[in-house]
């Protein structure tokens, strides 16, 4: 059986309490299950720390690194090197994706025979 490959997901947390388990139930219930979830607390001041360890205790796909604050690029840099999947991703810890977003990343790859995908949701506006 070909076990699809592992894929990391690198989610630098920062400050975003108010999003964040929002964020992470995005991820960990993705159509996409072979996934390393890589959330690299970024020296927050709130309860994001804390929401992180709580995740990983329920999940075991999630690791967590707390680190210094040093901003968006550090913190994503810090979880490229944690990262074993053959492909890597990126979330925004104040976002939220589409539960088949990253399969459907994975079958463009796939489709095309290529390396690097990227993938953009928009939401319009609702007029009233």
């Amino acid at each position: 059986m070909n076990e699809k490959p592992l894929i990391s997901v690198v989610v630098p947390v920062y400050n975003v309490a108010k999003y964040l388990k929002k964020s992470i139930e995005s991820i960990v219930n993705q159509t996409y299950t072979n996934l390393e979830i890589i959330l690299v607390d970024d020296g927050s001041k709130d309860e994001s720390g804390d929401i992180c360890e709580d995740y990983s205790l329920k999940d075991s796909r999630i690791i967590v690194i707390h680190k210094p604050n040093g901003g968006l690029s550090d913190a994503r840099n810090a979880g490229i090197k944690q990262a074993k999947g053959e492909y890597i991703t990126f979330v925004d810890s104040d976002d939220t994706i589409d539960y088949d977003m990253i399969e459907f990343l994975y079958d463009l790859i796939l489709k095309f025979n290529t390396k690097t995908v990227s993938y953009t949701h928009l939401t319009l506006p609702t007029i009233a």
